[in-house]
């Protein structure tokens, strides 16, 4: 069973750090590759650490590894992964005159892979 979230992509100083070295690293990769979770959140879902989901919103799908958030970092029902490739496959590509899709905010269904 899929439950809906909202999801705000943003940048992390790991991915700062990282990016230095170059976005085919594999330490970029793993950052730009993990989806953050409130503890809570991956408890009811019965999720662990490291165990994928898969995320939908209405521009794509994606499969990626879970991670619970330090205590208190994100309230229930809201998701944060670093800017990247995965992410950049969930937004549309309408800018609505911006020249930026929107990339903060919207809503994502998340399933476990079994």
């Amino acid at each position: 069973m899929d439950e809906t979230f909202i999801l705000i992509p943003g940048r992390t100083s790991r991915q700062g750090t990282t990016l230095n070295e170059g976005k085919f690293t594999a330490d970029y990769v793993d950052e730009t590759n993990t989806l953050f979770m409130c503890p809570d959140d991956m408890k009811r879902l019965q999720l662990v650490n490291g165990q994928r989901v898969r995320m939908r919103s209405e521009h794509g799908v994606i499969e990626l590894p879970c991670q619970a958030a330090k205590g208190g970092e994100l309230p229930t029902g809201l998701l944060f992964m670093p800017y990247g490739d995965l992410s950049s496959r969930l937004m549309g590509a309408d800018t609505h005159g911006t020249g930026m899709p929107d990339s903060k905010g919207f809503d994502v269904t998340i399933e476990k892979v079994v």
